[in-house]
């Protein structure tokens, strides 16, 4: 799957996801009030509301983009019906040819890893029959219970050919409180990097391994650090933009090659429209001023890259 993902990059010539993590605040109001006359102020109003603001999302910039990644808690907040909607969310965005980052964040042992690795990224056994839950191409591990939570993702990955961003330094103001930790002298980050490389090692594409880490753009000092223990680790990239990291920050999370790093952007495209830059748009006009956004984008990440 790695393989697919770089090969989506490199025709597109865009290093960079879309973060598809709706809240019903982003949502124009003319899609909210077209979903309760239909549904009413109810979980399935909301959650038909944001497949429908997603789907514009999705067709006004699948050309340009090689991935999506949908945050599934702004979904799990509608209940059932959200679950719905981020399901028809990925397979329309996987009809659309783009790859899947589930940005789930699970993190358990044995038989419970297995259940959420099967559940998003494999198939599971309904008798005589298989059936792939949602499907997913790429989820986010959190690794803090150590090997036993993440092989059995692993496993699953080497099985139906998917693969996994595993979190390592974290984008949030605090996330030193536990990941900057000195362990022997060392950053406990540095040691969970290591592992992961140890992890994908079971796991590889062509050049760069199913394993994949996280590291924020709000860290490039850490970046660059992890970057070189790493060569071979795709890095999914969040906290640009919205969060303050910028471009010219993050071309160490680049290998010589030019691959090797995805940058997220989520609300800095998908409401787009309520910022001043993309504001004559209007909210009708949502989804080009997504598209405009992922030009500009594109363009600065790529700008950064070509002056490094």
């Amino acid at each position: 799957m790695i393989n697919e993902l770089v090969a989506q990059i490199e025709k597109k010539d865009a290093p960079i996801v879309v973060g598809l993590d709706p809240m019903l605040s982003y949502v124009p109001e003319y899609i909210q009030k077209k979903a309760f006359s239909e549904y009413g102020e109810t979980l399935k109003g909301a959650a038909e509301a944001i497949w429908e603001y997603n789907k514009g999302i999705i067709d006004a910039t699948y050309d340009l983009i090689p991935a999506v990644k949908p945050q599934i808690a702004m979904y799990e907040q509608f209940g059932i019906e959200g679950l719905i909607a981020f399901h028809k969310t990925c397979a329309y965005a996987k009809e659309k040819g783009l790859v899947i980052i589930g940005d789930i964040k699970r993190g358990d042992i044995g038989s419970t890893s297995t259940a959420y690795a099967v559940g998003h990224l494999g198939k599971v056994q309904v008798g005589s029959k298989e059936y792939a839950g949602f499907d997913e191409d790429f989820v986010t591990v959190n690794p803090y219970l150590g090997t036993d939570g993440v092989k059995p993702f692993v496993d699953v990955c080497k099985q139906y050919n998917k693969g996994i961003f595993v979190l390592v330094k974290t984008s949030n103001p605090s996330s030193g409180e536990f990941q900057d930790q000195l362990i022997n002298g060392r950053p406990l980050y540095e040691l969970v990097a290591e592992k992961v490389v140890e992890w994908g090692e079971a796991c590889m594409g062509d050049t760069y391994s199913n394993v994949g880490c996280v590291v924020g753009a709000t860290y490039p000092e850490m970046g660059k650090i992890l970057r070189k223990l790493m060569p071979k680790t795709y890095i999914l990239v969040p906290g640009y933009g919205a969060q303050g990291g910028k471009a010219e920050d993050l071309v160490h999370y680049f290998n010589p090659d030019g691959l090797g790093a995805i940058v997220n952007s989520s609300r800095g495209i998908i409401a787009a429209y309520k910022q001043d830059k993309y504001a004559s748009f209007g909210e009708t006009g949502y989804a080009e001023a997504s598209r405009q956004a992922v030009k500009d984008m594109i363009a600065d990440i790529n700008g950064a890259r070509a002056n490094r």
